[in-house]
């Protein structure tokens, strides 16, 4: 007897269609085997499958059992498949008839309940897109889901609880999505106020306007002048997301399996800080079966990259093409998958191997040659990309004290969040349609629409482009600050001042 049950792969960020053939045979030998490419998770469903069902009460048929996953030629990985194949056997003992345009998927502890499984929410928006009407996933995975409107979700605790509603004996009620507080404490709340950090006021400048654009950010200075302090702040200015973002963000996070347990939509920006000993694969993503990396996981958020200049050579130059697309393929022979990357870079560096180049009080211990082989272990290339470059001065501990005397007095992330909201919110306006949502993301057509300079605005950036040889990536980047700038000041047309502050931000790193 041959019974066809629905279920899904996800490939990266992409969903196809299975069908799962369960085929029961009165003839032949007892036996358990599945065909179509499966791995060794999918192959390790048979002992899933046999457990829950006779802990379901069932008495497992004693047939020659075979299970195809079409198609066929399409490699089929994880425990995704227990619920389909389980519903599969369980439909040709008990024979009961399922719902139309029905998709399963879900995996089996050998007590017969359903444990969370990542890729609920990629599965929910191809089960709409396909035109199928009912979804069978894990109780915990249910909320995940049902964030997609127009599909009827059904939460399953357990496989005896889904073999009731089958017989008509207890129905399960279809799960509507509610907000999750778990997802609110993703990412955690930010370590730091601004308030807190003192003497650091023109970092601090510069740390908003690169979260008010998007835009990358380097910091160089001495051990203990702020910079990690500084980006540890970052959480508390930093704006939700939008409906859109958010989406974009909550597949990406289904996909990996960073949806916990009766979690649902991802709303905060996340701020992710890998050691400097991350791999390549680890940070830009990859593997055997390509899986996103840290750059990916950071989609919409920040990637904080601390001691940026101990970072591997290969690694940092990985990240040039995500940092100009917002976005990377990775290329295997038999699969090619495409992860979104759209980050705020966030890096901070020492200036020197000791730490104390042009320190005011402590004198540098190293050569001029291994200054500069330090300092060129961020390639030009990379610098590049990087809108604000600021020199971070260390605070004289003498000052401590009148500091922590005017602290009271210091703008707190609240009050630079509202100034951050209110520039996000002009940049949505703006790019209505357009397909972007900060000043960073804009292209040269977009930059010519929306940024028109004076002439003597122009001419400014113009001297300034000549004095700094500002490569012409780096001219449209100070363009970009510089829009950004109007927008935390509400002007509506780049005004000198503007300009003139975003030419202070230009590279320093080389300098004498």
């Amino acid at each position: 007897m041959l019974i066809k049950v629905f279920s899904a792969a996800n490939l990266g960020l992409e969903t196809i269609k299975v069908d799962v053939e369960v085929n029961l045979a009165n003839r032949g030998l007892p036996g358990f085997e599945i065909v179509g490419l499966p791995d060794k998770a999918v192959d390790e469903s048979k002992e899933r499958v046999r457990a829950a069902i006779i802990s379901s009460g069932v008495e497992f048929p004693m047939k020659k059992i075979i299970v195809n996953l079409a198609p066929a030629d399409v490699p089929k990985e994880g425990s995704f498949y227990d619920l389909p194949i389980a519903i599969g056997i369980l439909k040709s003992v008990l024979q009961f008839s399922l719902p139309e345009k029905s998709l399963f998927f879900g995996e089996l502890s050998l007590d017969g309940s359903l444990r969370h499984t990542r890729g609920a929410f990629l599965l929910a928006l191809f089960a709409k897109e396909a035109g199928l009407e009912n979804l069978f996933v894990p109780k915990d995975s249910a909320n995940e889901a049902a964030i997609i409107k127009g599909i009827r979700v059904y939460p399953v605790e357990n496989l005896f609880e889904l073999t009731s509603h089958f017989l008509g004996r207890k129905l399960i009620k279809p799960a509507i999505f509610k907000k999750s507080e778990i997802d609110e404490r993703l990412p955690a709340p930010a370590e730091f106020d601004m308030k807190e950090i003192l003497g650091q006021e023109q970092a601090k400048r510069a740390m908003e306007i690169a979260v008010a654009g998007s835009h990358n950010i380097i910091m160089i200075g001495s051990p203990g002048s702020g910079k990690t302090m500084l980006a540890r702040a970052l959480p508390g200015i930093m704006p939700p997301l939008s409906e859109e973002e958010s989406l974009e963000v909550t597949k990406l996070y289904s996909a990996t399996g960073n949806i916990l347990p009766g979690g649902s939509l991802v709303t905060s920006r996340q701020f992710r800080a890998p050691h400097h000993t991350a791999s390549q694969v680890g940070l830009i993503g990859g593997g055997v079966k390509p899986q996103p990396g840290e750059i990916s996981l950071a989609h919409r958020g920040v990637l904080f990259l601390d001691e940026f200049s101990e970072f591997p050579r290969s690694v940092m130059e990985a990240m040039r093409q995500p940092l100009e697309d917002g976005y990377l393929t990775i290329s295997r022979s038999k699969e090619r998958v495409k992860y979104p990357a759209d980050f705020m870079l966030v890096a901070s560096a020492n200036p020197c191997p000791c730490g104390y180049l042009n320190h005011p009080k402590k004198n540098c211990v190293c050569s001029s040659r291994q200054i500069k082989k330090y300092q060129k272990r961020i390639s030009g290339p990379i610098l590049d990309r990087i809108d604000l470059h600021i020199v971070v001065q260390p605070v004289d501990v003498e000052e401590f004290s009148e500091n922590q005397k005017a602290s009271e007095f210091l703008e707190s992330s609240v009050k630079i969040k509202e100034r951050v909201l209110a520039a996000r919110q002009i940049q949505l306006e703006r790019f209505k349609g357009e397909g972007i949502y900060t000043n960073a993301q804009m292209k040269n057509s977009q930059i010519k629409k929306y940024c028109r300079l004076t002439k003597e605005v122009e001419q400014i950036l113009k001297q300034a482009g000549i004095r700094f040889q500002l490569s012409a990536r780096s001219y449209m980047k100070m363009i970009k600050v510089a829009r950004t700038i109007a927008d935390l000041d509400g002007a509506e047309d780049i005004g000198i001042s503007h300009m003139a502050e975003a030419l202070q931000y230009r590279p320093k790193i080389y300098e004498d």
